[in-house]
Order: structure tokens, then C-alpha cells, then sequence
């Protein structure tokens, strides 16, 4: 069960700040992934490139995991090889 809290008038301040700012935030962040999409929806058609492939390629760089993809990568051609499925 939960109990209520009564806020102070600085904290009622504080959090109507915090949730206007995160609103902002998330509203803004949601537009750049928008434009972020449709940009690579555009490059990708001129470079007969899949969506997904690039997007893949900017979360890895973000990431600095290509490392780690390449293991997995390795890890997963290893595991098709030995059920009978080559590549």
C-alpha cells in the first residue's frame, strides 16, 4: 500500500522542473531519432543498402563494440558450421 507524501513548495518546484525538462528532453530525442531515421532510410535507398544494416553500423560505432560483434559474429558462424548450416 502505498502512503502519500506531502511535498514541500520547493520540491513541488523541483519536480515540476525536472518533469517539464525530461518531457523536453524525450520530445527532443524523439524528433532527432525521427530525422536520425529518415536520413538513413534516404542514404541507404541511393546506396542500395538495407536500413537495418546501417542502423546496426551506427549503434555499433556509437558503441565502439565492433569488437564484440565480431566475436559474436565468429561465435555464431562457429555454431552454423557445426549444425551443418555453412555460410
Amino acid at each position: 500500500m502505498a502512503t502519500s507524501r506531502a511535498f514541500s513548495i520547493e520540491e513541488q518546484t523541483r519536480l515540476k522542473q525536472i518533469v517539464q525538462e525530461g518531457c523536453a528532453v524525450h520530445l527532443e530525442m524523439d524528433t532527432l531519432k525521427e530525422g536520425l531515421s529518415d536520413t538513413v532510410k534516404a542514404i541507404a535507398e541511393e546506396m542500395d543498402l538495407k536500413p537495418s544494416i546501417l542502423n546496426k553500423a551506427i549503434r555499433i560505432a556509437h558503441k565502439a563494440s565492433f569488437q564484440d560483434e565480431s566475436e559474436n559474429f565468429d561465435e555464431l558462424e562457429t555454431i552454423l558450421e557445426t549444425v551443418g548450416m555453412t555460410l
